[in-house]
């Protein structure tokens, strides 16, 4: 028994030590004022410092430690699937359609229907927007 609680016990140490966690997820974009006002305007998030300091970088505080961060490159990717999307959780979603419906900036469901949400089995509700370089990112309020 003393053995058995041993290898339990470390098992679960060895695990606890071998958990990643996200530092943050980097966007490539083609203009970057653009793209700050896009997700300072219409996703409010909160910059924060970065340390390149040369114009090319923005920084994005995304909750949990982790950071967003965008980075100006001249060309984008021409053919921008909605399956690679990256994924923002809102706690008051119906506040951020209406807003979305106030500047009329578009979303839809994940087939493609403009205007509308998609719930998914377990009841989460789910939108999907483009930034300004076409990227997709799904917001759901499964927050």
């Amino acid at each position: 028994m003393k053995t058995l609680l041993s290898v339990l016990l470390l098992t679960m140490a060895s695990s606890a030590f071998a958990q990643i966690k996200v530092n943050h997820i980097a966007v490539h974009v083609s203009d970057l004022e653009k793209s700050m006002n896009f997700y300072e305007t219409i996703l409010n998030l909160e910059e924060i410092e970065e340390p390149f300091k040369d114009g090319l970088h923005a920084w994005y505080d995304i909750g949990g430690g982790a950071a967003l961060h965008l980075i100006e490159v001249g060309n984008t990717p021409t053919e921008i699937s909605k399956t690679n999307h990256l994924c923002f959780s809102m706690d008051d979603m119906d506040a951020f359609i209406s807003r979305l419906k106030s500047e009329n900036y578009p979303f839809e469901d994940w087939p493609g229907e403009k205007g509308k949400i998609t719930t998914r089995p377990d009841g989460v509700r789910q939108i999907y927007i483009q930034d300004p370089d076409g990227y997709w990112l799904e917001i759901n309020d499964d927050y």
